[in-house]
């Protein structure tokens, strides 16, 4: 008795993978340009979530400007007052599920 050997032909899954760093900040006009630019440097490629409490040193509008360098690549949450850097990172993880959905 013969057997025939059959292929099954898959079309491969393309994998998508989306990386994103969620940095906290509050005050942080002196580092955030260079943080931003450190991580935009890496081999591999990430979005990042800047999630800033309302800083009083002008920290989100230096990621505004910034913006316009890395076009939906560079997101910005400002949140209502000082709220602590655990809340931040729990917003910056809803926001990015959200996002995925």
């Amino acid at each position: 008795m013969w057997h025939r050997a059959y292929t099954l032909y898959l079309p491969p899954i393309p994998i998508v993978s989306t990386n994103i760093v969620i940095i906290p900040t509050y005050n942080e006009k002196e580092n955030i340009e260079l943080i931003i630019k450190a991580v935009f440097s890496q081999k591999v490629a990430f979005d990042i979530l800047i999630v800033d409490d309302s800083s009083p040193d002008g920290t989100a509008d230096i990621v505004r400007k910034l913006q316009s360098s890395y076009p939906g690549r560079l997101h910005l949450e400002v949140r209502q007052g000082k709220q602590g850097l655990g809340t931040a990172y729990i917003h910056g993880f809803k926001w990015a599920i959200a996002q995925a959905l």
